[in-house]
């Protein structure tokens, strides 16, 4: 480096000389244990003035020597029988090229969720210890459920930044509480306060592959996809410009890059030619996908000879029992889900295509990890083309309305989510699906693991059983470093998994293992080989709990030793067992802040503390984007909207304000110089409901007021418009939506999936002063 002054290039003064340059500390003699590593001692010597001094560089706290890169890779909603390395029907031939140069494990396990099977990914604890018993924006007050993974856990991130690597995670982060997503933090809980030194991605569940919600560390972006790609395309880019940079700058030090794309949880969404490329692959239905799946399982080992195929759940309908024109829309379903998962595995394979390119590939250690939790539910019996509509806001789906829509299923301005029988059949040969943690469908996923430098026995199966709180853990001894006492001042608590890294050497023998699994209510325990677990009280697309209260709860019990996919209950023959596994479950469980259990998806109060209900929301101008949890709700009742405006000469057009999207959504805007207002509740017929004033605003001045009176929850409500206290336009909102969808609140434009079409740029073209809603 070059110091330029007064035109004559010096040697930079922070270079120092040879003699004088900072040497890498000595490995063995820093102490890891404790994070930030100390400094070494001033060794130098100060004098009057520099010539009678001598300086002493402190060094630059480093990787061990040899640590590998580390790719961590996590997928969402990916039953385990989805992906062609796993027996599934759909093709994901780059996540075959890696299992051929590393171990697939058909024995790993998740939490049934994703934000519990995120928090104990990245802290190697039981989800509970970390305050992720259930989803983060649905937290409630008791230790395990707060939503907040404690400093006492620190994540992977942080302790391999604080030991000189690079950081970087690319895509979903849903582990922040609602009331922390906003532009005023606090940031503590977002990808950057964990330890990421660089975050490109979304925040929550899901997001419209088209028109994604996007953030670059704590800054919402305005990013798309081009050129008919999707969203996975983008994150592939973000990924190979960091590690070009990040090897440009420090070729010689290890990164972490933690990619985790929102694919293949809802919206189901791809590019219509991969779409194209499964049509009719599935007209046989879920029944006869299962059945075939099982039996390419059983030919590449990753089930074992003799598995029986778990019956189909009485809940779902047989694939026969469909009318033609319904089987026809949700084999079509099911082809933009396949579409969606193998253009993510091509995305993916660009970054593995480059690793290669850069040298990189050898010392690599990649974790792949196919899915956060079993194949999604929550798309009911029927599928959906709107998954909050059909979760939340009442949408019922029939065959006239997927039939209506088959030509739009994958593309923009649809939600879609498969019906339930795909969900049951990508998790072949388990029973049931997502959140169902008491059974191997929620909870059992792939993992591949790739790292030539140091796997020889390339190709293989593993069937050890292994957890994802054991990833941090196998990550840290990979790299030769210890568990972490202290991080930032701050006592670590234990970790809860175990290194995985004992089961790279062939014929390895398990080692002895206990593990709970717990999720809304759903219970299960393992102990060496064996399962006992709770029969399902609630069916994963209902929102309310079960009939059966909690503490009634059946229990069963299997011998996974002989029994992979978990399909003869021992119950009954052993009840002595049965009895000893459930009491180990309530030891495990009063250890790792399990209780109180709650069984509901939606409405988990908790008993949690209610502040005070904020009743005015304010902006303050044009170019507001707030999320959700931070706005007002729209949903829950009576509202005024209030815009102070400044109509400029030849009039005005644009949105005032608009908050969710046409899937469920409000949007008050001018129409060439006519107040409006629309409710979306739905993209079925009949769903976008507009009230709007037939004259226009003159130019200047004007307030603007929109009242809306609602008749109660999801009932909808009457709507007057009124401009400078006069009434403009009166109308009726037939019904209203509960929940918005994919889209955050904005003033002065409505980007991403707008909730109607407008006639001009959403734009605003005058002056916001100031828009204030007020709930009465």
């Amino acid at each position: 480096m070059m110091l330029l002054l007064s035109g004559v290039s010096v040697p930079s003064l922070a270079q120092g000389t040879a003699a004088n340059m900072p040497a890498p500390q000595d490995a063995a003699a820093v102490d890891r244990r404790v994070l930030p590593v100390q400094p070494a001692p001033f060794q130098g010597q100060i004098g009057t003035t520099y010539k009678t001094s001598r300086p002493d560089y402190a060094p630059p706290v480093q990787a061990p020597a040899g640590a590998p890169n580390v790719l961590l890779i996590m997928t969402d909603d990916v039953g385990f029988g989805a992906a062609s390395t796993f027996g599934g029907p759909v093709p994901t031939p780059n996540l075959d090229r890696l299992a051929s140069r590393g171990l697939r494990y058909n024995r790993f396990h998740t939490t049934a969720m994703c934000s519990p099977t995120r928090a104990s990914l990245l802290t190697g604890r039981n989800p509970h210890n970390v305050g992720t018993g259930y989803l983060a924006d649905g937290s409630a007050g008791y230790p395990g459920y707060n939503g907040e993974i404690p400093r006492s856990a620190a994540s992977i991130a942080k302790v391999l930044k604080l030991n000189g690597y690079s950081t970087a995670m690319i895509g979903k982060h849903h582990n922040i509480p609602g009331g922390q997503k906003s532009a005023a933090g606090p940031f503590d809980l977002w990808p950057t306060g964990l330890g990421f030194e660089h975050f490109y991605g979304f925040i929550g569940g899901d997001t419209d592959q088209w028109h994604p919600l996007l953030y670059r560390n704590t800054e919402r972006v305005h990013d798309e996809p081009q050129h008919g790609e999707t969203l996975d395309h983008l994150f592939v880019d973000d990924a190979l410009s960091w590690l070009h940079t990040q090897k440009a700058a420090a070729p010689d030090k290890p990164f972490f890059l933690y990619l985790a794309p929102g694919t293949a949880h809802a919206p189901h969404q791809a590019p219509p030619e991969w779409i194209a490329k499964f049509k009719g692959k599935f007209d046989s239905g879920w029944d006869q996908l299962r059945s075939e799946t099982l039996k390419r399982q059983i030919a590449q080992g990753v089930a074992p000879r003799g598995t029986k195929l778990t019956p189909r759940p009485d809940a779902i309908p047989a694939w026969s029992s469909l009318s033609p024109a319904e089987q026809a829309a949700d084999a079509r379903m099911m082809e933009v889900f396949a579409g969606m998962l193998a253009y993510q595995d091509a995305q993916i394979g660009r970054l593995l295509d480059e690793l290669d390119r850069m040298g990189q590939t050898e010392n690599t250690f990649i974790i792949f990890i196919e899915g956060d939790n079993g194949g999604s539910a929550e798309g009911n019996v029927s599928g959906s083309m709107n998954e909050l509509g059909t979760l939340a806001n009442g949408v019922v789906e029939t065959t006239e309305s997927k039939t209506a829509l088959m030509d739009r299923m994958g593309g923009p301005g649809t939600y879609q989510l498969y019906p339930v029988g795909w969900s049951w059949a990508t998790n072949s040969p388990f029973q049931w699906t997502k959140q169902v943690a008491s059974h191997l469908g929620g909870t059992r996923n792939g993992m591949v693991v790739s790292w030539p430098a140091r796997i020889q026995d390339q190709g293989k199966i593993r069937s050890n059983f292994t957890h994802v709180i054991d990833v941090a853990p196998t990550i840290l001894e990979a790299i030769g470093l210890p568990v972490p006492v202290t991080v930032e001042g701050v006592q670590q608590q234990p970790i809860d998994g175990q290194s995985m890294m004992y089961s790279f050497a062939p014929n390895a023998p398990e080692k002895p293992r206990t593990q709970y699994f717990e999720l809304a209510g759903s219970r299960a325990i393992y102990k060496d080989g064996w399962l006992a677990n709770t029969t399902p009280g609630r069916l994963p697309w209902h929102a309310s709990g079960g009939q059966t209260p909690l503490e009634e709860y059946k229990w069963e019990l299997y011998d996974l030793r002989k029994d992979f996919s978990q399909s003869t209950d021992l119950a009954a023959k052993e009840p002595e067992r049965l009895a000893e596994m459930k009491a180990l479950w309530t030891e495990e469980a009063k250890r790792s802040q399990v209780f109180p259990l709650d069984d509901r998806l939606g409405g988990r109060s908790l008993g949690s503390r209610d502040p005070e209900q904020r009743k005015q929301f304010v902006y303050w101008g044009a170019g507001i984007t707030v999320t959700p949890s931070d706005g007002p709700p729209f949903g829950f009742g009576s509202f005024s909207l209030t815009a102070d405006i400044i109509v400029p000469d030849g009039g005005a057009s644009g949105v005032l304000l608009a908050d969710g999207s046409r899937l469920a959504g409000w949007s008050f805007f001018l129409d060439n110089g006519r107040p409006v207002m629309v409710h979306a509740t739905s993209i079925q017929p009949g769903g976008q409901h507009r009230v709007a004033a037939a004259e226009t605003i003159p130019a200047g001045p004007a307030q603007i007021r929109y009242d809306y009176k609602g008749r109660g929850m999801m009932r909808g409500g009457t709507v007057r418009i009124s401009v400078n206290g006069r009434t403009v336009a009166e109308g009726d909102i037939p019904k209203s939506a509960f929940v918005l969808a994919n889209g955050d609140l904005e003033t002065g434009q409505d980007t991403g999936e707008p909730v109607t079409d407008y006639s001009n740029t959403t734009q605003f073209s005058g002056i916001i002063n100031k828009i204030s809603v007020d709930l009465n």
